[in-house]
């Protein structure tokens, strides 16, 4: 692929962003049946947020273009062949994973209207949707992936031919040193994370390819489902902060047993549905402390965790104690790091967590698994010829932001991920505690 050429072409009236449905995470197909299944007549409301301030998309996104994309969005259905393939093919071991009923919900699917606009004040782009929960929750990750190619395709503009084969030319290399240096880890289990704020989906797609030419059978799979469907790749994801944190918003106003319960009712539900590699809970929603302090036994059971916002070091040794506490060998037990990892080559500062790191610190001590999300999909960084940081990620979310009318509160283990109205996030804080939260999370 010559991605300066087609960064350079454009001749096409438009250039669509998302191409099908198919085109999003894996997890949400999985959270997707078991929100369609327990809470069909629920509604949410999820809206985007840019919570790298320094960047003003509103400056840099043009309005119209930005409605195109997302029209087209909307315009888009499955396909018979890729709902024949998420029915039959077999997931994490599971045949038959979705069911009829549900494929055929999936067949008359269309993504519900959304408001969209610029905040003046903050230059940022206003985004947000309301509807039947189960519909509405597929807007996530292709809102995030059209913003974000969208921002990178405006910088790209104002550069030259010259100039973007230079950048695309120090991006390969870069990719390519990372994954020589992580080919020679041994038991290395990666999976591709990175379709949320990927570069483009063509970037994405080479990087998925260039990482299973290197790494062999250490690259598991793909979290995007149409790249894993394209190439026979296994699709991968378990669930995310949505749930609980609909699960929460979801019980009777000032009912704070119910609000405490909710992460573990959750995962109740989680396993009516599941099991096996699927079994893998989400511990930050409310804060990992409390949430293991408080599990009950069976929750030890689970085939393992992943930690999102501590740092990994500190995640992954909080997460060992509490299976010796409930008299469970650590080494049978998954743990999937996914939090702002990369990987440190010569001549680079890594921006994030390495990788090679984690890996050595608890080889041996648990089954490790890895999610590769922006450092691999979307490292630019230091290869614009004459801005080094033209190109760097933001974080750019697309929350839950209320379930039935009431509030949607993410915790996380760093204050600054926190989501929701102060009044409710204090309310929260007061029934979950905030032990073990950190301003800003250090990093391996």
């Amino acid at each position: 692929m010559d991605f300066a050429r087609r960064a350079w072409d454009h001749s096409f009236p438009m250039d669509p962003i998302v191409r099908t449905l198919l085109d999003t995470d894996f997890y949400k197909f999985l959270m997707g049946q078991m929100i369609w299944e327990k809470h069909f007549n629920d509604e949410a409301t999820f809206a985007l947020s840019n919570r790298t301030k320094s960047v003003r998309l509103g400056d840099m996104i043009d309005l119209g273009e930005l409605r195109e994309q997302l029209d087209h969005v909307r315009s888009l259905r499955f396909q018979a062949n890729e709902l024949i393939w998420l029915r039959g093919q077999t997931f994490y071991g599971q045949e038959g994973m979705f069911s009829p009923s549900y494929i055929d919900f999936l067949r008359r699917l269309r993504l519900p209207d959304y408001e969209l606009g610029i905040d003046p004040q903050s230059g940022q782009v206003v985004f947000e949707t309301h509807g039947r929960w189960a519909e509405v929750t597929f807007w996530e990750i292709y809102v995030l992936s059209v913003v974000n190619e969208l921002r990178n395709r405006a910088v790209m503009k104002t550069m030259g031919r010259s100039q973007l084969d230079i950048l695309y030319a120090r991006a390969k290399v870069k990719l390519y040193a990372k994954l020589e240096r992580l080919a020679k880890l041994d038991d290395l289990n990666l999976t591709d994370f990175g379709t949320r704020r990927r570069h483009g989906f063509l970037w994405q797609e080479h990087c998925i390819l260039t990482a299973r030419e290197v790494l062999g059978d250490a690259f598991t799979g793909t979290s995007n489902a149409f790249l894993a469907l394209k190439h026979g790749l296994e699709a991968r994801g378990t669930n995310a902060h949505e749930l609980p944190m609909a699960l929460a918003a979801l019980c009777p106003p000032q009912d704070e047993a119910c609000l405490a319960a909710a992460q573990y009712k959750v995962l109740q539900q989680w396993q009516n549905s599941y099991r096996g590699g699927l079994l893998v809970f989400l511990p930050d929603t409310f804060g990992t402390s409390q949430f293991l302090a408080n599990a009950p036994q069976w929750v030890s059971n689970w085939t393992g965790a992943r930690p999102d916002s501590k740092p990994p070091v500190e995640a992954g040794e909080e997460l060992i104690a509490f299976w010796e506490r409930m008299a469970v060998d650590p080494k049978e037990k998954l743990i999937i790091f996914s939090d702002g990892m990369d990987v440190e080559i010569p001549g680079f500062t890594v921006n994030g967590s390495d990788i090679v790191a984690v890996h050595d610190r608890f080889h041996g001590r648990v089954r490790l698994g890895f999610g590769w999300g922006t450092m691999l999909t979307n490292d630019f960084l230091g290869c614009h010829p004459t801005d080094g940081d033209a190109l760097k990620p933001i974080s750019l979310v697309c929350k839950l932001k209320a379930a039935n009318g009431h509030p949607a509160v993410k915790l996380s283990d760093n204050y600054s991920k926190a989501t929701g109205p102060a009044e409710e996030v204090a309310r929260y804080r007061a029934v979950f505690g905030s032990a073990g939260l950190s301003e800003v999370p250090t990093r391996v």
